[in-house]
């Protein structure tokens, strides 16, 4: 499996050279033309993209523009359309204007705006052309510019201007910096507010050619977010994402390298069940006893492993969160200013790409994620009466021993961390669950005030759901986090409570379609709706934990009922006792092994401090072997009595073997449940 992190370096490198033409960027005045005007298309960086995820970020795309022709001050700037082709649906987020509903948060930037890198363009401060001329950019009746006085300025009312930069106008038009950031369309079929479809278009986007030796114009588009799940191939594969650039309109600019790779699609989560102490889990998961009431036992682990760097992403820059910023991961996207993550070029490693201030009236903010990654499990099967817990934070090596929460949830820290939420789609300012509640017992707690559990709400069909957002992160490790559950419940025997069965737990990313977060035809659209990042369900189920009946296992070694002998059989239910035993009741099964065995047998209920007996002619004619009993009760004990008729001859008694229950032990557990070679294999192998 390739590294990708082994070139981050590298493209950090490549970065910083590249900014040294920042420097140029942008129309100086200049006498004579180094040749036509072309562009060459470059993708800036190659992410790993999960191919799990619906709104995978590609790398920004760069077009460099050399030559062309002078234009005279006062000149209308000419203008063209450049559209992205992808090889898979576009999924940025909508962000509605008054004019074009299917304007997006793909961002083009003029001459690196924000770069802080030196020269004209990388110096000007980011100008958004407003949301009611995306339709147009800077042609006809949107943000128009023209050449004066060697740089670019922007007339947003009717006027003329001057080779010295100044305009009038009967309207009273004033100078402005020109319009440098212009929002894409997302091109497709609309439906319901979303569009399904693979290419974007930033309409109107000016062209004044470089013109001289040294100077360039640079365009970068940014927030293209892509359906990965339908490019993703198996475990240790890689599907390139693949964009093309044409420009159109009034201006026809050639393209050298119109067709690039922008990202490479690759498996990125394993998850694995192991048990509470960090070891190997049975085929059943963890095995409990119906009649043994237990209180927040611990049961497993969940285990969720990258196998991508940067997998776990937080919602915005990792390490370098501002103090306090983690507690406002889960609030709205109004709380992040354009200073969060807005300088063109940077590697952010997290959810959100280039944020934008709002471009809308009500607030929506390009490229602002909704939350962090978040992890899921799924608890299904859960047994009536029993009550499923887990960690309120990622847990090391046993679901008692925690992880030391960093000085500032979603600060400057890199050790993993991540943090219960009260689902998996909430965004509006309710937040995590606090790192307080009810500690697990009977275990290494660490230090006070951080080791805590929640019980689950049960849902349908007997299924509870816990999500945990990232808020910490080291973008440069391939990390596992895992979280503790436990299970409470009171046994009641008599009432068949807890109900026996297995509990399974599917293991994901979230949020998901399937848990109602959202349609699975809404996965691989560009919506306005507030759920980004979004997945795939890739989950397989594996089993999490068994409430067994409570039963005894004998063994009859030696049942006969030929040549004149036979076998008196007695089983005694001996839970009425003068310890306090739960009292207990049930059926055995007698099943029959040797000559001539019958079919299984099931006896009638045996009440406590009752014996069921019975003879070998009766149960098993002409029979000879042995027998095992199960009987769904503990403390059942057995005897049997072998003779010839009347006992004249032979005649012989011993007790009953008590076996272990291989449902209760894992050592030669039966796999009739096994684990599921899903993408837990992997971390085996």
């Amino acid at each position: 499996m390739v590294d990708f992190r082994r070139y981050l370096l590298v493209l950090a490198i490549l970065a910083l050279f590249t900014g040294f033409a920042y420097g140029q960027a942008g129309q100086v005045a200049g006498n004579g033309s180094t040749g036509s005007l072309q562009c060459t298309a470059a993708a800036a960086v190659t992410p790993s993209l999960r191919s799990e995820g619906y709104t995978e970020e590609i790398g920004d795309i760069t077009l460099t523009c050399t030559g062309g022709q002078a234009l005279a001050a006062g000149s209308l700037i000419p203008t063209a359309n450049i559209t992205v082709f992808l090889n898979t649906q576009v999924t940025s987020r909508l962000i509605p204007n008054t004019t074009l509903v299917n304007a997006s948060e793909a961002l083009l930037l003029v001459n690196e705006p924000g770069a802080n890198l030196g020269g004209y363009g990388p110096a000007q401060s980011q100008n958004f052309c407003g949301a009611a001329n995306v339709q147009v950019g800077a042609g006809a009746g949107g943000c128009q510019e023209w050449v004066a006085n060697g740089v670019v300025y922007q007339d947003r009312v009717a006027g003329s201007q001057t080779a010295n930069g100044t305009m009038s106008s009967s309207a009273g038009g004033v100078s402005t910096a020109p319009a440098n950031v212009f929002q894409g369309v997302v091109n497709g079929t609309t439906s319901s507010g979303n569009v399904t479809g693979n290419s974007v278009t930033f309409n109107g986007i000016p062209v004044l050619a470089p013109v001289s030796s040294g100077v360039l114009l640079i365009y970068r588009i940014t927030n293209v977010r892509i359906n990965a799940t339908a490019l993703g191939g198996g475990p240790g594969t890689f599907t390139p994402a693949i964009a093309s650039i044409s420009i159109s309109g009034s201006t026809s600019v050639p393209i050298t390298n119109a067709s690039l790779t922008t990202g490479f699609v690759q498996v990125s989560l394993a998850t694995k069940l192991t048990s509470a102490t960090n070891g190997t889990i049975g085929s059943n998961g963890a095995s409990f006893n119906q009649c043994q009431s237990q209180t927040i036992v611990g049961a497993g682990l969940l285990n969720y492993t990258e196998l991508t760097g940067n997998a776990f992403k937080t919602r915005v820059f990792p390490l370098t969160n501002t103090a306090g910023a983690g507690q406002s991961q889960n609030l709205t996207p109004t709380v992040y200013t354009a200073s969060s993550q807005s300088q063109p070029g940077t590697i952010y490693n997290a959810e959100s790409g280039f944020i934008y201030p709002p471009v809308t009236a009500s607030g929506e903010v390009a490229g602002l994620s909704d939350y962090g990654t978040r992890l899921k499990a799924v608890f299904n099967n859960v047994p009536t009466g029993v009550t499923v817990w887990v960690s309120v934070t990622n847990v090391i090596n046993s679901a008692v021993t925690p992880v030391v929460p960093p000085s500032v949830i979603g600060g400057t820290s890199n050790t993993i961390f991540a943090q219960l939420v009260p689902s998996e789609t909430i965004s509006d300012g309710t937040g995590f669950f606090p790192v307080t509640g009810t500690n697990v017992p009977n275990g290494n707690l660490g230090p006070t005030g951080y080791n805590y559990v929640v019980a689950l709400t049960a849902g349908a069909s007997g299924s509870v759901t816990a999500v945990w957002e990232v808020t910490n992160d080291n973008p440069s490790l391939d990390e596992t986090v895992q979280f503790g559950y436990y299970l409470t419940y009171t046994a009641a025997v008599t009432s068949n409570s807890p109900s026996p069965g297995v509990m399974t737990v599917n293991m994901s990313y979230a949020p998901t379609p399937t848990q109602g977060a959202f349609a699975v035809a809404a996965g691989p659209v560009a919506s306005s709706a507030p759920i980004i990042p979004r997945f795939a369900d890739t989950s397989a189920a594996g089993n999490a934990a068994a409430v067994n009946i409570c039963r005894t296992i004998l063994l009859f070694p030696y049942v006969i009922n030929i040549a004149g002998f036979d076998t008196g059989l007695a089983i005694a239910n001996t839970s009425q006792d003068p310890f306090g035993t739960k009292l207990q009741s049930g059926t055995c099964t007698l099943y029959w092994y040797g000559v001539s065995p019958p079919p299984n047998t099931v006896t009638g209920v045996v009440t406590t401090a009752a014996e069921y007996t019975t003879l070998a002619s009766v149960t098993a004619p002409n029979f000879a072997g042995y027998m095992i009993a199960i009987c769904n009760f503990q403390y059942a004990h057995g005897f049997a009595f072998v003779s010839d008729l009347g006992a004249r001859n032979l005649a012989m008694g011993y007790l009953a073997l008590i076996i272990p229950d291989p449902a209760t032990t894992t050592a030669g557990r039966p796999a009739a449940a096994p684990v599921p070679a899903s993408n837990a294999e992997m971390l085996d192998n």
